[in-house]
């Protein structure tokens, strides 16, 4: 029976040899993104886990000891920052432009466009913005709040566009049947179209994440570079990426760097698995 198959298939791509042309380069790519990564991920872990030792994570950062424990408290601290301002503009952006704006709206054109646009803008012009808007005029001085404002405006048209395609992939009879059964559009997208949505939604967040986790320029611009626990959040600090950068640029604790990459993965995997765990609870109920 297998033969029967492999030899039909046989005969199929000899009249279409272009779907055999397709076929490999798409098998290609693949293996060529998952090689890519297993490799990046076996240097960074073979480079970093023999030099993960306890000093590593003392309380106070020294020249000595180079602790990496306060950007790991200042990197949560900006993720959830930027993440409890991004996620609520992005999705109400989102479900406005998709299930509230009409047809051919200018806005909504506008919007699009400027969304895209900020998407392509390098993450240093950002740090320079952010230090001349947040860190200069505000008066924030090189603090964490500068910096969960300057990530959230970077990270801000990622999720929302995610978002819009997210809402735009549910089909449109969820809506029709809620509206058939007597739901208002207020009750229909929260309780049918926002929860379909919700693998797409995250998927943004997670891209979200993984952007402010490994964010660097914008950060040494707004956030600063102090290697202590933030007092409050007008405090400077450095992130996990910001303290990886300092290290290897210093070129004295190159094998400490590569521990704090470890680190880094570690702590994105598990953003990344709580997030899927909540999304999984929303979904549910």
């Amino acid at each position: 029976m297998i033969i029967d198959k492999v030899k039909k298939l046989c005969a199929y791509y000899r009249r279409h040899p272009m779907s055999l042309a397709l076929r490999a380069l798409t098998v290609l790519a693949t293996a060529l993104t998952m090689l890519t990564m297993v490799f990046l991920i076996t240097y960074v872990l073979v480079k970093g886990v023999p030099y993960l030792k306890p000093e590593l994570f003392a309380l106070h950062y020294t020249s000595e000891n180079v602790s990496m424990l306060p950007s790991i408290a200042n990197t949560l601290i900006l993720v959830a920052g930027a993440l409890l301002l991004a996620v609520p503009l992005g999705i109400f952006s989102a479900i406005y432009l998709v299930e509230y704006a009409s047809r051919g709206n200018r806005l909504v054109g506008i919007v699009r466009i400027t969304a895209e646009t900020l998407s392509g803008i390098p993450s240093i012009v950002f740090g320079l913005f952010g230090m001349l808007c947040f860190v200069t005029f505000f008066h924030f001085g090189y603090s964490l709040l500068a910096g969960i404002f300057t990530v959230t405006l970077m990270i801000l048209p990622l999720i929302m566009r995610t978002t819009e395609e997210a809402l735009k992939a549910v089909p449109d009879m969820y809506r029709e049947g809620s509206f058939g059964l007597g739901a208002g559009k207020l009750r229909t997208v929260f309780r049918i179209v926002l929860p379909s949505a919700v693998p797409g939604i995250l998927a943004g967040i997670i891209l979200a994440i993984g952007r402010v986790v490994g964010e660097t320029a914008a950060l040494v611009y707004t956030a600063g570079t102090v290697a202590e626990f933030p007092r409050s959040i007008l405090s400077s600090g450095r992130t996990l990426s910001v303290h990886m950068f300092e290290l290897s640029h210093e070129g004295l604790h190159t094998d400490q760097a590569y521990a704090t990459a470890v680190v880094l993965l570690v702590v994105v995997l598990i953003i990344n698995a709580l997030s899927a765990k909540l999304a999984s609870k929303i979904v549910k109920m």
